[in-house]
């Protein structure tokens, strides 16, 4: 199916016109401008040729079976030829005509028609409300710009026309070449994901190792995640943007993490599990598909040379680095002598290299070579600031990046920041075939989005203690608030730790757990969701007469119905928690607990189940890190033993998808002392 789209040896133009004011007609001209080599047909029963191509009064009387076809007609007329080119066996078409689900409710319905006729026949259908396809054989948008068409740069699929012209400015103005651009309109029979999917499968030698995605909904993450996933295998690096992240109504949480979790949380977590780079502009995915078109592959590298030939760029460029986890480090002694040779005495020989103003072709020929000789085994990327001193000429300096990036086995990265200035030679550098940044800081931002980029795990499959038959034998049959003992067994099957503990509904029971529950104790009421409002978490309590005074308090909370006992923990507080979040499944979040987790937001979510590795870098991601690893001779807790608490939520959590919010809030403690203190469980359907 992508062979037929990308590159179709028969392509048909149904609706192809000699008005080129129109989709049909311009499409066709835009096919015949960038020298489409294969067969091309129009449809169109008011002439017998258009813009010089074959046409045909209807699909019928088409000479042979097109691997890919067109549709740019009125949309009351689109069923019909759909349903012909079903019947003539074509497998591939893409519907511009609008008019559809983006107008009314009836046109929704006309789309699931189409969907029909489409799946009964075996075909692929993007659209309708289309853009088209573009491919480096075949020009098949009918709007906005032709965009520069390579093998080997990135594929672009969008859920947006507008966005790819829009986009494709960006991109041409800078340099940058594409692969293919696929748009999918309305996407009544194939989305995004679906395209993904033909790209998985097609990928292999030959096949862009870089693959852009814009996105306004995800029907169906599962299958996403396993085509990123598959894709990242295979040498692929995915960016993307998802838009449309509005609020979707109101969240009846009853959890702290239920509380906490926003529309745009749960496509975040999935990204980062699939190793999507997430962006939010068109302006940062143009500056990622530079990056990586450009990386040579080395996409793991954090030391950088910067040349550059002002010093206030070059050092907001180091600053930016640095911000990215990346390096700028010393040069040798022998580099700076070398380079001092080679360039005035005033000029700058650390790393930046400032050549100043007054530098010269033959300057920057002479710095790259010695970076190159000298600095090989020392750096990862050469980073190139050049602005415009009218002192010499730019083109002349251009052409010696060009040769850097082509015969230096270190990726070269050039920013050119004189626009105006040195238009006609960034021209021919683009015209080159090379790709450049406008700005230094946005391309160390889009280097330290591709360095740290998520990476891909396997999450856990089975764990020491966690007994899976014993949870599912506890929870059978449960729905809504469990109560503290069920939440005390549940927790104990999946093999987490809680303190010694026990619900009272009697005050007369008090005496009898201090054989048990040394002093001093922790009492909580037994009813109300948000203990802590209702005043009723007492901590420290030191012999029984505080104990029934405080029994009689907590009962006379409203809605209270026992009230829990349990020994007291000391140590750092932290909050693990789950929430479900249709259509993505289970979020599992992390942060500092107690009554801190909704007021500060430092919360960490990934989606379950989870991999080791993932449970570690959600505890190194938020800002209080430090505490939990412990400050100023204060003990912190094993991060070992916490990832392995998180890893054991995600995957009860996967298991039992019937939970539908989980609290562990908090689990405190010290070193491998880790109890969950509080707990609080909600099932749903």
């Amino acid at each position: 199916m992508l062979e037929r789209l990308l590159n179709p040896a028969c392509v048909a133009v149904i609706g192809g016109s000699d008005d080129t004011s129109k989709p049909g007609g311009r499409i066709l001209a835009n096919i015949l401008a960038r020298g489409y080599a294969g067969r091309l047909f129009a449809v169109n029963p008011k002439s017998d040729m258009v813009q010089g191509v074959p046409a045909v009064k209807s699909v019928p009387e088409l000479p042979e079976v097109p691997d890919l076809a067109y549709i740019a007609i009125p949309s009351k007329f689109v069923r019909q030829s759909l349903t012909e080119l079903a019947e003539k066996g074509v497998k591939a078409v893409v519907v511009l005509s609008a008019g559809f689900g983006e107008q009314s409710a009836e046109g929704k319905a006309e789309e699931e028609r189409l969907k029909a006729i489409a799946d009964e026949s075996g075909m692929i259908v993007l659209g309708p409300n289309c853009l088209g396809v573009m491919s480096c054989r075949l020009a098949g948008k009918f709007a906005g710009i032709l965009p520069l068409m390579a093998a080997g740069g990135a594929d672009f699929l969008s859920g947006s026309g507008a966005t790819v012209d829009y986009l494709a400015e960006q991109a041409t103005k800078r340099g940058l070449a594409f692969n293919s651009f696929l748009t999918v309109g309305n996407s009544a029979q194939t989305g995004v994901t679906d395209l993904l999917g033909l790209f998985d499968q097609a990928q292999g030698p030959g096949s862009s190792p870089v693959k852009l995605l814009y996105m306004e909904t995800v029907n169906d993450p599962k299958r996403l995640l396993a085509h990123a996933r598959s894709l990242a295998a295979k040498g692929c690096t995915l960016a993307g943007i998802k838009a449309g992240t509005t609020e979707a109504g109101n969240r009846a949480a009853a959890s702290h993490t239920g509380a906490l979790v926003s529309s745009d949380t749960a496509v975040q977590a999935l990204f980062d599990k699939a190793g999507i780079i997430r962006v939010a502009s068109r302006i940062e995915l143009v500056d990622l598909a530079c990056a990586l078109t450009l990386a040579k592959g080395r996409l793991d590298g954090r030391r950088v040379a910067i040349v550059t030939d002002a010093g206030g760029p070059g050092v907001m460029l180091a600053d930016e680095l640095n911000r990215q986890g990346l390096e700028v480090p010393a040069l040798k002694p022998l580099t700076r002598a070398l380079l001092a040779e080679a360039l005035p005495p005033s000029a700058g020989t650390a790393n930046p290299v400032d050549c100043l103003p007054s530098r010269t072709a033959a300057q920057f020929a002479r710095v790259f070579e010695i970076l190159a000789a000298e600095e090989a085994d020392n750096l990862d990327y050469i980073m190139v600031v050049v602005g415009d001193s009218g002192l010499s000429d730019n083109w002349a300096i251009y052409q010696e990046v060009i040769k850097a990036m082509d015969r230096l086995p270190l990726p070269v990265f050039p920013s050119f920041c004189t626009a105006v200035s040195s238009a006609k030679p960034l021209a021919d550098f683009t015209a080159a075939g090379k790709c450049y940044f406008e700005d230094e800081v946005a391309m160390a931002k889009a280097i330290g989005r591709i360095v740290n980029r998520p990476a891909s795990a396997e999450p856990v499959p089975g764990l020491p203690g966690y007994d899976r038959p014993r949870l599912a034998e506890i929870l059978a049959g449960k729905t809504g608030i469990l109560d503290p003992d069920t939440v005390a067994s549940v927790l104990d099957a999946a093999g987490i730790r809680t303190p010694g503990q026990r619900v009272l509904d009697a005050k007369a029971d008090l005496p009898e757990l201090t054989s048990t529950l040394p002093f001093p104790w922790v009492m909580k009421v037994v009813g109300p969701l948000h203990k802590t409002d209702v005043g009723g978490v007492k901590v420290g309590i030191a012999d029984l007469a505080a104990a029934a005074e405080t029994y009689d308090a907590m009962m006379a909370i409203p809605g209270a119905s026992g009230v829990l006992v349990q020994q007291m923990v000391r140590g750092t507080e932290v909050i693990i928690g789950a929430k479900r979040e249709e259509p993505f499944g289970h979020l599992v979040a992390f942060g500092l607990g107690g009554i801190y987790a909704e007021a500060l937001k430092d919360i960490q979510f990934r989606l379950a189940p989870l991999a080791v590795a993932e449970a570690l870098d959600m505890i190194d991601a938020i800002a209080a890190a430090p505490i939990v690893k412990g400050v100023r001779g204060e003990p912190g807790m094993d991060l070992k033993l916490l990832a392995d608490q998180l890893v054991r939520v995600g995957l009860l959590a996967t298991d039992f998808p019937q939970i539908a919010e989980m609290d562990l809030n908090p689990v405190k403690g010290t070193g491998t002392a880790l109890y969950a203190v509080d707990a609080r469980i909600i099932l749903g359907s």
